[in-house]
């Protein structure tokens, strides 16, 4: 029988940086979690930012509670204050640290409470009104203010911060010039971790998949599959009613006849 394996602390992931690429799965179920924690996934992300992802997140943990979960916080928190608190609210319900899009200025009071925290570089889709969807980096311009916002980030406090699409070289460089570990999205090899979402992993959309992204699995098709078949199992079953097949005698009981004539009589 296989011993649990430890589970990461942000001091172990520190200790791994350099050494190997850490894989990271963002999940959205228990299932997942469990099969990322017995596929030997390194981190899972989760989000934490509705009523429904945060009732979840108790069961994610419960699915895998070998695993280290990072939990995405709500897009616009309001003031350091409510960003300490979201912070806090999932570390006690067992996350083992939090992901922040915001501002080095939100990333900061969280950190000085020793919350540990992941920030963001590169493309932001929640900001894409000021960048479109797009690589980040590709200029000299871009490439020098990408390097300033890591430098902020760290300064500010946070362990990691998710690099979103950004030139392969560059990010390498970013990652040899900090102590944060930086985790790739679209990013290349060079980083700290490999950060893909299960649904890209699972090919569990009928969109297109991010250039960025390898689908191992085609579960659109088996959910189409399993879609048809259950049209077509309803279909039998409202057939067979209408027919006079269903129930069939070995679905169903009989009482003695002598005993329903007994009833029968003591009725009239």
């Amino acid at each position: 029988m296989l011993r649990p394996r430890k589970k990461f602390t942000v001091y172990d992931l520190q200790k791994e940086k350099g050494k190997r690429c850490l894989t990271h799965i963002h999940v959205k179920s228990p299932e997942e979690a469990a099969a990322a924690e017995e596929a030997g996934v390194d981190i899972m992300s989760c989000s934490f930012d509705s009523p429904a992802s945060q009732a979840r997140l108790p069961t994610l943990i419960e699915a895998a509670p070998n695993s280290f979960f990072s939990c995405a916080t709500p897009h616009g928190l309001a003031s350091p204050e409510e960003a300490i608190r979201v912070g806090f609210k999932a570390l006690e319900m067992g996350a083992s640290s939090v992901y922040c899009s915001g501002s080095p200025y939100l990333i900061e009071a969280m950190a000085r409470e020793r919350i540990p925290v992941v920030g963001h570089l590169g493309l932001v889709p929640r900001h894409v009104t000021w960048t479109n969807y797009r690589a980040i980096g590709k200029t000299a311009k871009e490439a020098k203010e990408l390097y300033q916002a890591m430098k902020t980030l760290e300064s500010a406090g946070a362990y990691a911060a998710e690099v979103e699409c950004l030139p392969e070289n560059l990010a390498s460089f970013l990652a040899s010039q900090t102590a944060m570990l930086l985790m790739s999205l679209g990013s290349g090899k060079g980083c700290d971790t490999q950060f893909l979402f299960s649904d890209d992993i699972l090919g569990d959309y009928d969109e297109r998949l991010p250039r960025h992204a390898k689908a191992y699995r085609d579960f659109a098709a088996e959910h189409r599959r399993l879609q048809a078949e259950r049209i077509a199992a309803f279909g039998e079953y409202v057939k067979d009613v209408k027919e006079g097949d269903f129930p069939e005698a070995s679905h169903l009981l009989q009482m003695d006849e002598s005993v329903l004539e007994e009833v029968k009589a003591s009725m009239s």
